[in-house]
Formats: C-alpha cells, sequence, structure tokens
C-alpha cells in the first residue's frame, strides 16, 4: 500500500510540476505521518468470550497520552466509548470484532436491528465523543461483521439494510464508528472492514487525520459508506484505500454546520458511490482539495449531489490528478439529485475546478437548478474516450477547447492512454 501511493504521488508531483503550479492543500493544519504512541498503559488479552467490559475498563483507566494495546488475537466486544487523548493500538495480527446482537447497541427504545421510521436506534460500535486527542493506531483490523447473522434473528445487517429499502423503511444498524463534537482524532494504518452500516461517521469534529486507512466492504452492503466528514472542518484523509458498499467519502454540511478545509490527498477508491460531496450541503461546503486520487470501478467518480430540499452553497473545490476507470457517471454535479424534491434549499456550486483530469467512458453529467443558479465549473487538461457523452442543463464551463476532450456536443479523436494513470492503476493491482 505505501509503496503504491509512494510511486503514485511521486510520478503526480512530477507532473504537476511540469504543466502547473499545484494546488494547495485545503485542511490548515501541517500534517506528518503519524508516530506509534510512546507509551502503553494496558495489554489486553483476549478472553474467547465477550471482552467488552475488559476493553471498556482498559480504556477509562488508561491516562491521556497512553495507549491500549491489543498484541495478537480476536477480542470481541460490544459498543467501546474512547477517552481523551487515549489511543486503542491494534497489533499486527490482532482483530477487533463487533459482535453481531443488536440488544447490546440498543439505546433503549428497542428498535436496533429493526426497522423503523427514522434509522437511529443503535449505538456505534466505537465512540468518540466530546473528547480531544487520541484515536486509532496499528497495522491491525477493526470488523463489523455486518454480514454475520444477528443473534436472535434470522438475517444479517445487511440483509436488513436491504429489507429496509425495499420496504421504504430505515434500517437500525450500528455505524463501526462515530467521531461526535471531538478535535485532533487520528487514524493510522488500521483496516476496518464490514460495518453494519457506515464505516466512520464524523459530526461536529475540528481535525481530524485518516493515514494509511483500509476500509473495505462488499460492492453490495448498502449504506457501509467509507469515512463521511460532517461538519467538520481540517480533515485530512491521505494514503488510504476504500472500498464499500456506497459512497467511498461522502462530506456532508447538513442542520449541524458547515464542512470546510478538508483535503482528499494521494487515495486509491475501488468499488463504490465514488468521491462525493453531499447530498446535505445546507450548511455550506467549501474549501475542499481532493489530488492525486485513484476511482477504479465506482459507480458515479467525482460527485456534488444535492437538490432543493437540501442544497447550499459549495465553493472552492479542486480536483486535480484524477485517474478515472470503470465509472457508470465519472463526473456527476447534480443539483437536481432528488427531481421530486421540494423546498427552498437551492443548490450553488461555484468555483469548481478539474485539473488533469483521466476517465474512460461514461456519462459526464453536470446539472444546475436553473439559469439563475448555474453550475460555476472550470476545466483544465479534462479528457475522457471519444465514447464519454456530456450531459450540460444550466452548467457555466470555463474552459479552452484545447483543455477538454470529448468537446461537449463535437466529435473528436479518440483519446490517448495517460501513461501516468497507466501506472496508477498499474500499481494499484499490486
Amino acid at each position: 500500500m505505501t509503496k503504491r501511493f509512494r510511486n503514485w504521488a511521486l510520478l503526480s508531483i512530477l507532473t504537476s510540476i511540469v504543466v502547473c503550479s499545484a494546488a494547495k492543500a485545503q485542511d490548515r493544519r501541517t500534517i506528518t505521518e503519524p508516530a506509534a504512541p510512546h507509551k502503553v498503559c494496558d495489554r489486553p488479552v483476549p478472553s474467547g468470550k465477550n471482552d467488552t467490559v475488559n476493553l471498556q475498563d482498559a480504556i477509562q483507566h488508561c491516562p491521556a497520552g497512553a495507549a491500549v494495546y491489543l498484541a495478537r488475537g480476536e477480542f470481541h466486544s460490544g459498543p467501546l466509548e474512547m477517552k481523551s487523548g487515549v489511543t486503542l493500538w491494534i497489533g499486527r495480527g490482532a482483530a477487533l470484532i463487533a459482535i453481531p446482537e443488536p440488544a447490546a447497541y440498543d439505546k433503549g427504545r428497542g428498535q436496533c436491528g429493526h426497522i423503523t421510521g427514522k434509522g437511529d436506534g443503535c449505538r456505534p460500535f466505537i465512540s468518540f465523543s466530546k473528547t480531544r486527542g487520541g484515536g486509532i493506531y496499528g497495522e491491525g483490523v477493526i470488523d463489523g461483521q455486518g454480514g454475520a447473522m444477528m443473534v436472535g434473528g434470522a438475517e444479517t445487517w445487511w440483509q436488513l439494510a436491504l429489507r429496509a429499502q425495499a420496504e421504504g423503511g430505515h434500517q437500525n444498524a450500528p455505524r463501526l464508528i462515530q467521531i461526535d463534537h471531538a478535535q485532533d482524532i487520528t487514524f493510522s494504518g488500521v483496516t476496518l472492514r464490514n460495518a453494519p452500516n457506515f464505516h466512520v461517521a464524523m459530526n461536529r469534529v475540528e481535525g481530524a487525520t485518516f493515514w494509511g486507512v483500509t476500509i473495505d466492504a462488499p460492492a453490495d452492503a448498502r449504506n457501509t459508506d467509507g469515512i463521511d466528514p460532517g461538519a467538520s472542518q481540517d480533515v485530512t484523509i491521505i494514503h488510504s484505500s476504500i472500498r464499500t458498499g456506497d459512497d467511498n467519502v461522502a462530506i456532508k454540511a447538513g442542520d449541524n454546520g458547515s464542512s470546510s478545509h478538508i483535503s482528499i490527498i494521494d487515495n486509491y477508491f475501488g468499488w463504490g458511490h465514488g468521491m462525493s460531496i453531499g447530498s446535505e450541503v445546507n450548511s455550506g461546503a467549501s474549501d475542499i482539495l481532493v489530488r492525486n486520487l485513484v476511482l477504479d470501478g465506482t459507480t458515479s467518480g467525482l460527485r456534488i449531489k444535492s437538490d432543493v430540499s437540501r442544497g447550499g452553497l459549495v465553493e472552492r473545490v479542486t480536483y486535480e490528478n484524477v485517474c478515472l476507470r470503470g465509472n457508470r457517471w465519472p463526473l456527476a454535479f447534480d443539483a437536481k439529485y432528488d427531481p421530486r424534491a421540494q423546498g427552498t434549499r437551492i443548490p450553488v456550486y461555484r468555483q469548481i475546478v478539474l485539473r488533469h483530469v483521466r476517465g474512460e467512458d461514461g456519462v459526464l453529467l453536470m446539472r444546475g437548478v436553473d439559469e439563475q443558479h448555474a453550475l460555476d465549473v472550470t476545466l483544465e487538461d479534462v479528457r475522457f474516450a471519444n465514447s464519454a457523452t456530456w450531459q450540460l442543463e444550466h452548467a457555466k464551463l470555463t474552459a479552452s477547447p484545447s483543455d477538454v476532450s470529448p468537446l461537449p456536443g463535437r466529435a473528436t479523436e479518440p483519446l490517448r492512454g495517460s501513461k501516468a494513470c497507466a501506472r496508477a492503476f498499474r500499481d494499484a493491482r499490486r
């Protein structure tokens, strides 16, 4: 993983030096690779049964600046609550496994593991609530067991989600990790997999780093988003690999607040729904940089999605050095995400820049609400296959004809392969 991203990052940096001056990272912090915790406060050992009490006790009694270290083996647990300044260090060969027991996560209303009208009846597996510092470190695994049969039931968490979709309700399934009203949280090296719901959901977070994180869930596991920064500022996701059954990353800004100063740098996205902003942006999303990204087989590629029921201002977003392959909608900037939506929260997308973007075929969608709220997008060296098709509606594009291929409404020569993207895809298979 590290070698792959080092090669791609180096190539992209060299390309940027030759053809343009690179955009600045949007996260206002100085980000460096996280170091291993200097102090270990406890080393729990797996019991072979339910380890929730022992793990929570170790976290609770650990002083700030130290780590609870899981060395090897399988630790089975229910919900865990992290403490300010404490790191959960999951070593290579260790796995922290969420027990598939709805009652363990229930918020007291008897809804977890059932379909209801809202879907907020479960506690997360791991929560950071009003904490500062600390995080999760190591080369081990956190497994949400979304595909395991629920205790006392006849279906898995993911089957519950699919049934909720068919019945028009909401599944009550636990998120793997929830970070809420927290500051300076760091994840490094860990693998997160098979979440019953979102893998990492953030709300009102100031300062978060995800460095070298792997997130993996099946392509058909509904609502298993990778990382969702919501109402958050100064967030960096870097050198990470994400494959999910929903958005690989989704930046949100609903009623709880705006999101800004976010950097998505040197990452690989496999299957999933792409690099998304939205659909809730009514509080505003701004100052976002996506640089050196491979989107390999995601249904959507670069996506900004909203509608008049949850729209707002999305501005100063830069996509730079992006390679796309096997995408149905490589570009999907849509202010009518739900065309049946009603409301007065008008989505406005402006100062959106695409620079050095390469892709294959598929639909290149840019759709604003109306001419008064047309999309404002600048294209610099954006090239797709001749078979790609543009769908433009209420969109103002700024570009030189020599900078875009194919031109909207005009036939062009077949696209010749990008050496940078060819190498990025080759390295991704290693």
